[in-house]
């Protein structure tokens, strides 16, 4: 289907807002697909990133400031989804190394395992949803980090 049968819009000013919208409207499309996938663990999709840089860090432990860095999303209140993941025993805060006076956080057992089998459904359903072919995603990953850097140097 294409971007104008999806929001039902017969025209755009020009190919560049038709892009940023078709981003837009893919973007959200993408992730109320993450949130359909992780509705029935009781996850939001900014708690299974956190748990997932965890995962990536495990088994060194990490500041907060560290997952902020790494989130998509740069305006996520890290240190609430934290605590949220700490209720579900997902993950521990644990007093730095390094600095005495702060707290930093790693993944428990419970949370790599259920890291470990969240990413093979979302492998699975990443693999089922796209019509591209490995070399057309490469080419949309090339134009989209194009686009990015192209944005960032002007502003």
């Amino acid at each position: 289907m294409s971007i104008e049968k999806d929001i039902k819009q017969k025209s755009f000013k020009n190919v560049y807002q038709k892009v940023a919208v078709n981003l837009m409207y893919t973007d959200s499309w993408l992730l109320n697909h993450y949130t359909q996938l992780l509705k029935p663990y009781n996850l939001s999709d900014k708690q299974y990133f956190v748990l997932k840089i965890l995962c990536e860090s495990h088994p060194d432990t990490v500041s907060v400031n560290f997952i902020l860095e790494r989130m998509l999303d740069k305006m996520s209140n890290a240190s609430r989804l934290v605590d949220k993941l700490i209720e579900k025993k997902l993950v521990v805060k644990v007093r730095s190394k390094i600095d005495k006076r702060s707290m930093n956080v790693a993944i428990t057992p419970k949370g790599l395992l259920l890291v470990d089998e969240l990413n093979k459904k979302v492998a699975l359903w990443e693999a089922n949803y796209s019509r591209l072919t490995k070399e057309e995603i490469k080419i949309l990953h090339n134009l989209l980090n194009k686009m990015r850097d192209s944005v960032s140097k002007r502003f």
